[in-house]
């Protein structure tokens, strides 16, 4: 593997993503392989005027507004393609905490299939692995109560907001191929999955 494994781990809020994250981090640097661990909205340099938008959008659903927020990402998902994922190191796998999936979860409006274009077009770096953290929106929901920080969502402040947001997500990960990783048991499980997911890719490379 002499370039990168870019690995995205993408799902509705509260599926334990960043726990997942944490394990998976460490059973592979258990066995001498250097992980990057990098999240979309810490690498990308224009999330606050983005986010601006987003909290716009939240009081005015618009179309127009919308498509103005998903190019935006796109946009911002290219800079990081160019400048943060082209300078990590070979021989490594590089965790994004959300890339472009998130978007079949969050955007309301604006069909997936035009967002996932918009990114196209923009030559963002389609991950070699796309996983799909999801629950029952009851229990992501459960949990995201149960945190200090709540939902923390802009866009989804009710549960059947989020019911409607894991349903739209998970037709994405049927239709596009993304690894499924159902996180309502064991960490541990889940770990294994996606953990077995990428030594699968690297056997490949």
């Amino acid at each position: 593997m002499s370039r990168p494994l870019f690995v995205s781990l993408d799902g509705p809020k509260g599926v334990g993503k960043t726990t997942l994250l944490e394990a998976i981090t460490k059973v592979l640097r258990a066995d001498n392989i250097k992980v990057i661990r990098l999240c979309e909205k810490k690498s990308d340099p224009f999330r606050r005027e983005t986010m601006a938008l987003v909290n716009r959008l939240a009081r005015n659903p618009c179309m127009d507004l919308e498509w103005e927020v998903c190019a935006r990402f796109a946009d911002s998902r290219a800079w990081i393609s160019q400048h943060v994922l082209t300078k990590q190191p070979p021989y490594s796998i590089i965790l994004m905490d959300r890339w472009y999936p998130s978007d079949a979860a969050f955007r309301r409006m604006v069909p997936f299939a035009e967002i996932l274009q918009l990114n196209i077009d923009r030559n963002v770096q389609a991950p070699d692995l796309h996983v799909g953290v999801v629950t029952a929106p009851e229990i992501s929901w459960a949990r995201a109560a149960a945190r200090t920080r709540g939902l923390s969502s802009t866009v989804m402040h009710k549960l059947e907001d989020h019911v409607a947001c894991t349903q739209s997500f998970e037709r994405a990960v049927a239709k596009h191929g993304w690894v499924l990783c159902r996180n309502e048991g064991m960490i541990e499980h889940a770990t294994l999955q996606v953990v077995n997911e990428i030594y699968k890719l690297l056997n490949d490379l």
